[in-house]
């Protein structure tokens, strides 16, 4: 049997799912992919197909963009159709005969029915109007586009959906005919895994295909030993020898940097500028994650008199934005939260004017940890998602990738005034819907800065470059950043999450990135610390406890 490559992207902009397609779909053609299926959701939209137009659109538009539903035109047949959270969308690009089209339909719909019915419900089709239909109302709808002799577009299957956002439509165009969705028919919703397996199965079924769970393997990135020219670099003679006073600095107060236990490859210039970050709770990590060079052990205990000797080294610099991070501490209690509380208020005795950044790591999860550090009032907080989640076990495998965007998320619901940021890397064998993705979901969880920068090969241990992507693309990421919203974007070749913070922290500040002002923070300084504390939820958003940010066993994307 013909193997059919199945591809699980999670939520995805539609218009990030659009193009996917139509790449996936020219690879088809030219026959450098198999029959490929995409199993996702998207955020809340309405989308009108070639047969549609507004007046199929109930709800007037300001409407519309207070619940934040947008409205995209498409290439695909059929009239208006919803798709957002608890719907399972499919996209299957299929190389296909066009006399075969209407059995093409029939066998969607057939997969359909067979999945609904696993369940119990009495699902079929109804005469004169594509899709399936449960009790008379219609549970899944049907709209696809065929072009070269390949499909696109496909089907959205109703499990649990916000059902009030159908009436903001006439959904199909069908104006006497109502919808309905797996959870009312049963009671209850099924977990969307758990239906979108059963699809899989019966899809393969019914079209006679061996099923290959992954990436397509014609997207997958191109990988070269060398590197590219704008890699490329070279430092002038004199800032070498800057960089190397430095390096005597550090050295007679004992302090260690990212810069050198990372080989980051911006060391020369950042030292050469007189900027570095500095890295606290001793050089070895508790963790080992895949991309980094940072040893891995068992670290010391923290050393008392470190967060004193990185605020004399600021000062002695003369720094007016510190960046301060860690290792992982994992067999410290609170994850070394109270050696970051200490270093900040170390820093802000002897530069007081001085902008403070922390690159924290995820303290395990604890809330308690995490507050420990936003109350000594850093100026930005970091935490780094690194990865799309799909790399995490190969990359991040002690991390966890929501509990990261729960760092984030609680840090804002506590400290609002305080600005977040993250970063994460590109050319580990992520996909561009992936990346995309990733920013919808940091900006879900309320994070103002974002970095985007290419992974680079620290030593044979670590994992080796999948891809180098170009300028043009860290360029287009940009774009779409600042276009969600972000205040502050830095992507590019060479961009690392503490590279040039000031710059970018600036211009958050100014609004020269895209970026709103944040001076509103001293106002807030103002206003007691019992008002702030007593002003935050309890449940924040990501559904986070007072004692845990995102536990393993509750990872799952909120709608």
């Amino acid at each position: 049997m013909p193997v059919l490559s199945v591809f699980r992207l999670g939520t995805v902009e539609y218009e990030a799912a659009l193009r996917l397609q139509e790449e996936l779909a020219a690879a088809r053609v030219r026959g450098e992919i198999p029959d490929t299926l995409l199993l996702l959701e998207h955020p809340p939209v309405i989308t009108i197909g070639r047969g549609g137009g507004e007046e199929d659109i109930l709800a007037p538009a300001p409407s519309l963009a207070r619940m934040g539903i947008r409205v995209v035109p498409t290439d695909r047949g059929g009239r208006a159709t919803y798709h957002g959270p608890g719907q399972l969308v499919v996209y299957p690009i299929i190389r296909l005969d066009p006399e075969g089209l209407y059995a093409y339909i029939w066998r969607l719909e057939e997969t359909a029915i067979r999945t609904l019915r696993a369940y119990g419900l009495a699902a079929d089709r109804l005469a004169g109007h594509p899709g399936v239909w449960v009790n008379g109302r219609k549970i899944a709808a049907i709209g696809v586009a065929f072009s070269d002799g390949v499909t696109r577009h496909g089907l959205a299957l109703n499990i649990a959906p916000q059902m009030a956002h159908f009436s903001l439509l006439i959904p199909c165009g069908i104006a006497d005919r109502g919808v309905t969705s797996m959870e009312q028919e049963l009671g209850w919703a099924p977990p969307l895994a758990e239906v979108a397996d059963r699809f899989i199965r019966a899809f393969a079924e019914v079209f006679g295909y061996d099923i290959a769970e992954g990436v397509p393997a014609g997207l997958s990135p191109a990988s070269g030993d060398e590197l590219p020219p704008w890699l490329w670099g070279r430092m002038s003679a004199e800032m070498e020898a800057v960089a190397g006073q430095m390096e005597r600095l550090l050295a007679d107060l004992s302090l260690h940097t990212v810069c050198q236990e990372a080989h980051c490859p911006n060391l020369v210039e950042c030292f050469g500028r007189g900027t570095a970050t500095f890295l606290i709770l001793g050089d070895i990590c508790t963790r080992g994650c895949r991309f980094c060079a940072v040893k891995r052990g068992r670290p010391q205990p923290p050393d008392p008199e470190e967060p004193e000797r990185v605020a004399k080294a600021a000062a002695r610099l003369g720094l007016q934005h510190v960046v301060v991070t860690s290792v992982t501490r994992d067999d410290l209690p609170d994850g070394g939260a109270a050696q970051f509380r200490a270093t900040i208020w170390a820093i802000r005795r002897r530069l007081p004017e001085a902008v403070v950044e922390v690159l924290i790591p995820d303290f395990g999860g604890s809330t308690a940890a995490l507050e420990k550090v936003l109350e000594a009032e850093p100026d930005v907080l970091n935490h780094n998602v690194e990865t799309v989640p799909r790399l995490y076990p190969s990359v991040r495998p002690q991390a966890r990738y929501h509990r990261s965007l729960g760092v984030l998320a609680w840090a804002k619901t506590y400290a609002p005034h305080i600005a977040t940021k993250s970063g994460l890397m590109l050319g580990l064998g992520e996909q561009s819907a992936e990346v995309l993705q990733v920013l919808y979901d940091l900006r879900r969880a309320g994070c103002d800065m974002v970095t985007l920068g290419q992974y680079l090969q620290p030593t044979e241990q670590q994992l080796p470059v999948a891809r180098y992507v170009p300028p043009e693309e860290f360029a287009a990421y940009r774009e779409r950043a600042l276009a969600m919203g972000f205040r502050g974007v830095a992507s590019g070749p060479l961009v690392r999450s503490s590279h040039r913070a000031d710059v970018l922290y600036l211009a958050a500040r100014e609004g020269s990135g895209g970026i709103g002002d944040l001076t509103s923070r001293t106002a807030v300084y103002t206003t007691s610390k019992r008002a702030m504390i007593t002003a935050k939820s309890e449940k924040g958003p990501y559904g986070m406890d007072r004692s845990m940010v995102y536990p393993p066993e509750a990872a799952t994307r909120p709608g």
